[in-house]
Formats: C-alpha cells, structure tokens, sequence
C-alpha cells in the first residue's frame, strides 16, 4: 500500500469528483452567503423520491426480508449440534473476517464505482449462502460460510447506501436515509413472518434449513438484478487520490458514533441472533409477532419522524433512541406468551428508526463526498463490530447464567450510554437544524412577491 498523501490532497473543501448518474440528483446551486452551499433560497427543491429511489427502496426490502429469514441460524447451529456459545463464535467469527475484507471495501467502492463493487459483493453472498446449506456440521465450513455471507451482505448494503446517498443534497442527506430505510423494515415483517410459516410448515431437519437458506439465496439474486437495473449507464469518476482508510478514519470519524454504533451493534446481537433461542426456551410459537410489531412500529416513526433531524437534532434523537433500546431490552425480561414480546418490540423499533439514519447521516457525512463510500462502509462495519464485540460474551453469560441476567446487563448498559452521550453532546449545535428549507409553493409566492417587489421600485412617480 503506498504512503499516505499530504493532508492537503484530500482536504474536504476540494471540488470532490463522484459518481455521476444518468439524470442530475443534486440540488439548485445558487448558494446565498446565508446559507450551505448546496441549499438554494429561491429555487424550489429537486425532487429526491424518484422512480431510482424506489428502485432502491425495493431492492432493499428484498435484501432485509432475506437477511432476517437467517435470525434463525442460532436453531441451525442447534440442529447440527452447537450450543449459544458457538452461535456466538460463528457469528463473531463471520464478522471478524467481513471486517478485515472490508477494511478494503471503502477504497474499492471510492475508486470502481458503485456497480463493479455491487457484482463482486452478490457473488460473495451467494458464495455463503450455498456454503451454510452445504456445511455438515459446526465445523470450518460453516465459520467461512459465514464470512462469505456476512461480507457479501454488508457489501451489498454499503454499496446500496453509497448509491441512495447519491440522490440528494446533504441538507436532505438524514431524510433520505430515514425514508430508504423504512423499507428495511417492510422486509423485517416479511422475512419474520416467512421464517415462521417455514418453521410451522416443514418438519426441523436438513430439508427445512435447505428451503430456509435456499429462499435467502434466491431473494439475494433478485436484489442483485434489480441492482444491475438501477447501475446500468451509471459513469464513475476516480478520486485523484484515494488515501488508506485508517488515514481517513482517523482524519474524519466522529469518535462519539463509535460508542452509538456498538449499542447498535449489541442490540442487534440479542434480538438477531439469540432472540430466536429465547422464543424457543419458552415453548412459544417463533419470533414474528416480535418482528413484526418491531418493523411496524419502525416503519411508522420512521415515517413520522424522517424531518425531526431539522427540528429537534440528530444528537438528542440518538439519545432518546438509545433510552428506546434499553427499555425495549428490560421488557424482554417478564414475556411469558407470543403477545408480550409487543412492549418490548415497540421501543426496539422506536429506538432502531431514530438512531441508524443519525449515524448514519452523522458518520458517512463526516467524510468529503469523494470518499463517502469509505464512509459508508465503515459505518455499517463499526455496528458489525458491536456485533462481534459483544456477541460471544452475551453467548457465555447465557450458558452460564441464562438470558435474564445477560438481558439486565445490557439494558444497564444501554442506559449508561445514552446519559453518557447526552453529556458529551448537551451543547454541541447540529448543523441540520439551521438548515432551511423550502417548499415550492413557498417559492413561488417569495418570487412572485420579489417581482413584485422589483415593478414597485422601477414604476415611476405619477
């Protein structure tokens, strides 16, 4: 690899080269010295929920509703004879090795383009998935089938994101992301919901985790294929210099978003990889009427709340999404039946909807526009690192303590974040909320108020 550049070479106020799309995304530029420079008073708005947004949109159901039909892997480890310690391990160990991969992957996404990284990402997945339908036992196989896919996963994701981000201005950059998003969560009840017909339909055996798997393959090629569809004409121009990404993330990472993403990261862990073995412990039906409640009230707040990043802060929205997990993990503690994963299903999905397009808005953005694909992949990888942190331990308290005490601890801990990052950010000013914005009616009547304005002032005196 060679030497790092000067500072200067990639400084963020430099003319970024980008990926150019057939149609123009980007936002009037007739900048006031009032105003971000990608944010025009008088212009009314691109519009940035276009048919190449909900191209994307779909896909990314697709993608998630695959993703979450393999929160039953922990039963898959169970049949081929493991235990939540070795869940742990696998998953942690799947992690480990996308990490290392995709220390690489900001890099390729910044300097190939978007479509190139999107193609070796799906056959990296598909790579996995054939090879967890194929491993006899706990053994090596299944640990690197679970690289492959987790790598190929969070590729497909970043490139996708890399991709939506692209679509509008930065003003609009946190919207976007929450209104992308909640199609994330429309696959989360679909995948849920698909889990538990399987598992309700086809007697535990090779053949059930052969359709389980096989249908999360096949959902992967058809995210792929629309993915060639979106891409297709799409040019890339190359950064002139494109720095190594420990150069960038020590240069551009905001370190508080570290602490949010490994919270993120550990509630993932509980209710995407153990949270199925829980349901299972207690002798009830499976785990949809959790996800299910969880995507509905997600999608929704989503929906509700895509603007409260211009009106109340992305810093106090990753609090009170914090305070949400920690009390969604607490309430998982007294379920007893399929309805009383509810509670705890709603703060789960409140809390989720407001914290991943603030970090994500927050982290990503940090970075010049010529190496947000480097930003992109490392914050999707920092919440894979809370999961890989925190996954094997949570594993061994339950072996050895059970799942209630492994739920207190990490609700406590929770707690202790949100009050720690509320302290850290009390006075900080986020730079969204100055943001103004107008609508095109409100455009229009300024306009024609300046016409008339300008006919007043050149009318002569009678």
């Amino acid at each position: 690899m060679s030497s790092p550049p000067p500072e200067s070479e990639y400084d963020p106020t430099a003319r970024a080269p980008s990926t150019v799309l057939p149609e123009s995304s980007s936002s009037p530029a007739s900048p006031s010295s009032e105003l971000p420079s990608d944010v025009d008073s008088s212009a009314p708005e691109t519009p940035i929920y276009t048919k190449r947004f909900w191209l994307a949109f779909t896909a990314n159901m697709l993608l998630v509703t695959a993703n979450t039909l393999t929160f039953r892997f922990a039963e898959y480890v169970k049949f081929l004879g493991g235990t939540e310690e070795i869940t742990g391990r696998i998953v942690s160990f799947g992690l480990i090795g996308s990490l290392v991969l995709r220390a690489f992957l900001g890099q390729a996404l910044d300097r190939f383009g978007v479509r190139r990284i999107w193609i070796i990402s799906s056959m990296a997945y598909v790579i996995g998935c054939t090879m967890i339908i194929l491993a006899p036992d706990t053994g090596v196989l299944l640990y690197f089938a679970r690289v492959f896919y987790a790598l190929g996963l969070a590729s497909m994701l970043s490139a996708s994101l890399a991709y939506v981000l692209t679509l509008a201005p930065s003003s609009r950059r946190t919207e976007m992301v929450a209104s992308y998003g909640a199609s994330g969560f429309l696959g989360m009840i679909t995948g849920a919901q698909l889990g538990d017909i399987l598992f309700h339909s086809i007697p535990e055996g090779r053949w059930l985790y052969s359709v389980l798997f096989g249908l999360t393959l096949s959902l992967g090629l058809l995210h792929f294929v629309m993915a060639m569809v979106m891409t297709t004409g799409q040019s890339h121009t190359r950064p002139q210099v494109t720095p190594p990404m420990h150069r960038l993330l020590v240069r551009y990472w905001p370190p508080l978003v570290f602490v949010v993403t490994t919270m993120m990261g550990m509630g993932f862990a509980v209710t995407m990889v153990f949270l199925t073995r829980y349901a299972t412990e207690l002798g009830l039906g499976g785990i949809r009427t959790f996800f299910s409640a969880y995507a509905i009230t997600a999608f929704l707040m989503r929906i509700v709340t895509r603007n409260w990043s211009r009106t109340t802060g992305r810093h106090k929205l990753i609090v009170i999404g914090l305070v949400g997990q920690a009390a969604g993990q607490l309430l998982l503690v007294p379920v007893h039946s399929d309805w009383q994963f509810i509670p705890s299903a709603i703060c789960c999905g409140f809390g989720h909807s407001l914290l991943f397009p603030c970090v994500v808005s927050l982290g990503a953005g940090a970075f010049p526009e010529q190496y947000r694909g480097t930003g992109t992949t490392i914050v999707l990888g920092a919440i894979d690192l809370g999961i890989m942190i925190t996954a094997p331990p949570l594993g061994w308290m339950i072996d050895h303590y059970g799942f209630h005490p492994m739920l207190f601890t990490v609700s406590t801990i929770m707690a202790i974040a949100s009050v720690t990052y509320a302290v850290c950010t009390w006075k900080v000013v986020d730079d969204e909320i100055a943001t103004p914005r107008r609508s095109p009616r409100a455009t229009a009547r300024r306009k024609k108020a300046l016409q008339e304005k300008a006919a007043a002032k050149t009318k002569p005196a009678a």
